[in-house]
């Protein structure tokens, strides 16, 4: 049972870490994007959006690892 606990959570966990790493490689991307001096100030604005938005998605999944690795040092 307590193995299907820890294999449940660490399929979340590796989830997590694949969508962390995701959105880590688009705000890459998108960085790149925006230091292309061929794109107008329009599309410098809506990939610098799009970045921010990936950025605050990484971080809240790290703040939830975090959680959950200090949860599971309690226990």
């Amino acid at each position: 049972m307590a193995k299907e606990k820890l294999t449940k959570e660490t399929e979340g966990f590796t989830k997590e870490t694949e969508g962390f790493e995701s959105k880590l490689e688009s705000a890459k991307q998108i960085l790149e994007t925006l230091m292309n001096p061929d794109i107008t100030l329009q599309e410098s604005v809506e990939a610098y959006e799009k970045g921010m938005s990936e950025l605050n998605k990484a971080q809240k999944i790290l703040e939830d690892a975090v959680i959950k690795i200090t949860e599971i040092k309690e226990k």
